[in-house]
Formats: structure tokens, C-alpha cells, sequence
């Protein structure tokens, strides 16, 4: 009996600290919140009165019909199998359940966005028009391509611009053309197949990736 009041008063101590862990009146309606979550980063809008606004991907729609299930907070392991799944919806969750755990950064896409913010009510018609479920893209529509339309009226994402990017420094160099070159000719060795055709895709295909470099 101790041990089952003593397990209650830690949980409730817990509870109480998870609450107060963001101050809502921080927050104004239209505002945009944004956490690090898993591998990238997530958005949302704040809707005022505890609400935010968000699309995240979530695989457990598929899986079952139970609104009251699907309404909890989703855990990294719905989303990253949402992402893969392309399954997604704009959902309002408590700014606690949006946050994760996480620390919250406010309207931190000011500084990085040439475009001035809508107004804030503006901002929330705009997010909670959007509710419901949405075609999915990590790449070309994500949770920060939602909310850069709502608050500034365009839908571009930075994480993919800065992904693209990436990808586009490893597979265009100069380095990805010698490998591409060297697998060629080997591919082609080993197979017994060298030809004037395949002789030539390999240097179009290398010579492609020297000039895009």
C-alpha cells in the first residue's frame, strides 16, 4: 500500500512538472513553434488556448480506425513510419504533445525568411483551413512547408533546400564521376561486355556528373 501511494505521488509530481514545462503565455495565436524532433526539425502554428496546428506524418490511420488511439500523441516510431508510408495528416495536438519533450524556439523563421509574417489571425485561418488529411512528401511537402504558407504565404522548406544541397555536393563532384568512370569500366571487364554503346554510356554518364560538378 506504501509503495502503490508512493508510486502516485512520484507520478503526480511528474505529471505536474510536464505541465508546467511551457509557459503558454508565451505563445500568441498565428505564432510558429518549432522543435527538434528524431532526425529534423518540426512546425507547427499555435492556434491560441493550448492548440497547435501541425502536419506530421503518422502510420497508425492505416493500422486501425480507433479515433481515440490516433488522437494521442504521436511517438517518433508513428512518424518515422508515416514518412515512409507517405501517410500524413494536419492535426491539432496540446502544445506539450506537439513539443515531445522538447524545447520550444518561437517565430525563429523571422530571421531566416526575407518574406514579412502574415497577420497572426491570418496565420491560424490559414492553418486551421488546412486541417485534415494531406499528400505527403518529405522532400516537396512536409510539416515546414505547411507553415511557411500559413505565416508567409509561400510553401518552401530550408531543411530540403539544405538536404538537396547535400546530395547535390556528394553525388555531382568530381570524385562521383571518377567512381562512376572506374565502376563502369570494371562492370564492364567483368562482364565481358565492352562495347561501343556501353564504352559510351559510361563516359556520357561520367562526363555528365564532370560537368554538373
Amino acid at each position: 500500500m506504501f509503495l502503490y501511494q508512493l508510486f502516485n505521488f512520484f507520478f503526480a509530481a511528474s505529471q505536474k512538472e510536464e505541465k508546467s514545462k511551457y509557459d503558454l503565455s508565451l505563445y500568441k495565436r498565428g505564432d510558429l513553434l518549432e522543435v527538434p524532433r528524431t532526425l529534423f526539425t518540426h512546425f507547427g502554428i499555435y492556434l491560441g488556448d493550448n492548440r497547435v496546428a501541425h502536419l506530421i506524418p503518422d502510420i497508425l490511420p492505416v493500422i486501425t480506425k480507433n479515433k481515440s488511439k490516433i488522437a494521442k500523441m504521436v511517438t517518433n516510431n508513428r512518424l518515422l513510419l508515416g514518412v515512409i508510408t507517405k501517410v500524413a495528416s494536419v492535426r491539432v495536438d496540446s502544445v506539450a504533445d506537439f513539443a515531445y519533450g522538447s524545447d520550444i524556439l518561437i517565430n525563429h523563421m523571422d530571421k531566416v525568411c526575407s518574406q514579412p509574417p502574415l497577420d497572426g489571425d491570418e496565420v491560424a485561418r490559414r492553418a486551421e483551413k488546412l486541417l485534415g488529411k494531406v499528400t505527403y512528401s518529405l522532400l516537396w511537402y512536409n510539416c515546414e512547408h505547411y507553415v511557411m504558407y500559413c505565416r508567409y504565404g509561400m510553401a518552401i522548406s530550408y531543411q530540403t533546400y539544405q538536404f538537396c544541397t547535400t546530395v547535390r555536393k556528394i553525388v555531382c563532384s568530381r570524385m562521383c564521376a571518377y567512381l562512376t568512370a572506374l565502376c563502369g569500366t570494371g562492370i564492364m571487364v567483368y562482364l565481358g561486355c565492352v562495347m561501343p554503346w556501353t564504352v559510351s554510356l559510361t563516359v556520357l554518364i561520367s562526363f555528365t556528373i564532370w560537368m554538373a560538378a
